[in-house]
């Protein structure tokens, strides 16, 4: 066993993930509880039965909108009503809820995530606008936000969506690469919502021509702050990777460079955060024509996560479908055990129909580190027999009317 390998196995000794998982009016399911092993977990069942939404409901006790990226008020399952002249119209209850036993490293958290309703001020006096909101409770205790859920849980995933990821725009591939750092900075989902905020508050009052300078340089100097840190923290991140990738390439799948094409994360190459923050500020001032012209403004908003295979030099948006499947397993791959050694704990990974695009060579190999990480991975399938090799070492469940069966 190589130095690699003994250093993964020791650190897993102490293992990491869901032990229970209960699903509160989630999807299709009304009630749903699930005991888990710290071990690969293969959940199987017909196209629709309801297999992604538990994986969906793992990825809620990590910050952010979730493997789906779905608004709160999709998630609620929606319940079929006949009326008095024999249609078919739908109710739902008032909200969702997923709640977890989670085990990292030996010591026991109870996790647990909803939606709450608020009502919002207008401008105008007297009228509200009501919301939706997800909370968090950690122990039975509020959590200020949902930035705090990385200091107890971490999770990635592969979805059949991601087959596209490489072919798109950007913001998917954004999007996956700040999950990525989430788990090495717990405080980076934070800045991403925080800019989001200041992004659409500036937005606005620039398209509604209110002509409050100040108001306006002081978003803009919030948003140079926040934007550079994240950029700085995508650039770890990459970096971080890169240099795993490059001292401990995978035997199986393909070896791959990370690249960031973001103006801000390329200034940071050569240049200060305090002078990027400056250079920032004012680009913000001079992109307000931007937006006064429904053209999008440039900056951490727009940044491009690029991914390479490495051994042909070719972009991944050039690769065959097959390729760029291995090209994001490999990424996964590097990030789990790189996460394992730099934090202690593994994330727990979900695997939506991982075995598509994949040949028989592959999919064993995927079987094999799987098994070999010594960590808790959550699968699903339509056919049960592709894993047939972790019957041994993983526990199957079958969902069948809502319902979930162990073997």
């Amino acid at each position: 066993m190589d130095s690699l390998a003994c250093n993964l196995a020791n650190l897993t000794v102490l293992k990491s993930g869901v032990e229970r998982l209960t699903l509160t009016d989630f999807r299709n399911y009304a009630n749903l509880r699930i005991r888990a092993e710290i071990a690969p977990i293969v959940v199987y069942g017909e196209n629709g039965s309801g297999k992604t939404n538990i994986l969906e409901a793992i990825s809620f006790l990590t910050p952010g909108r979730g493997l789906r990226g779905a608004r709160l008020n999709d998630i609620k399952r929606f319940i079929p009503q006949v009326n008095y002249e024999n249609s078919v119209s739908f109710v739902s209850p008032l909200s969702w809820a997923v709640a977890a036993e989670i085990c990292n490293n030996g010591d026991v958290f109870n996790i647990a995530t909803a939606v709450e309703k608020n009502l919002k001020e207008l401008d105008d006096a007297d009228e509200y606008r009501s919301f939706e909101r997800r909370i968090v409770k950690i122990d039975g205790n509020k959590a200020s936000s949902q930035a705090d859920l990385g200091r107890y849980f971490s999770a990635v995933w592969i979805t059949p969506q991601m087959d596209r990821m490489f072919r798109g725009g950007s913001q998917p591939r954004r999007a996956f690469l700040d999950r990525l750092v989430y788990a090495f900075d717990t405080e980076h989902a934070k800045r991403i919502s925080a800019f989001e905020h200041l992004y659409r508050e500036w937005y606005k009052l620039i398209k509604d021509a209110r002509k409050d300078s100040r108001w306006l340089a002081s978003l803009e100097e919030e948003m140079a702050t926040t934007g550079v840190a994240i950029a700085a923290a995508r650039r770890e991140q990459v970096a971080r990777l890169n240099a795993f990738i490059e001292n401990e390439p995978d035997d199986v799948f393909p070896s791959v460079m990370l690249e960031l094409d973001g103006i801000v994360e390329k200034s940071l190459d050569t240049k200060a955060a305090v002078e990027v923050e400056e250079e920032y500020r004012n680009l913000l001032l001079k992109q307000r024509y931007c937006v006064m012209n429904n053209d999008t403004p440039d900056g951490v908003n727009r940044t491009d996560f690029k991914v390479f295979f490495k051994k042909k030099g070719m972009p991944a948006e050039l690769c065959s479908t097959g390729e760029q499947k291995s090209l994001l397993i490999s990424i996964i791959l590097a990030q789990t055990k790189c996460q394992t050694l730099y934090k202690g704990f593994a994330p727990v990974l979900l695997l939506d129909e991982v075995a598509a695009h994949l040949d028989d060579n592959k999919k064993e190999a995927l079987i094999s580190k799987i098994r070999d990480l010594n960590i808790q991975a959550w699968i699903t399938t339509t056919n049960p027999d592709i894993f047939a090799s972790l019957r041994s070492r993983a526990q199957f469940f079958k969902i069948k009317n809502n319902q979930i069966f162990e073997d």
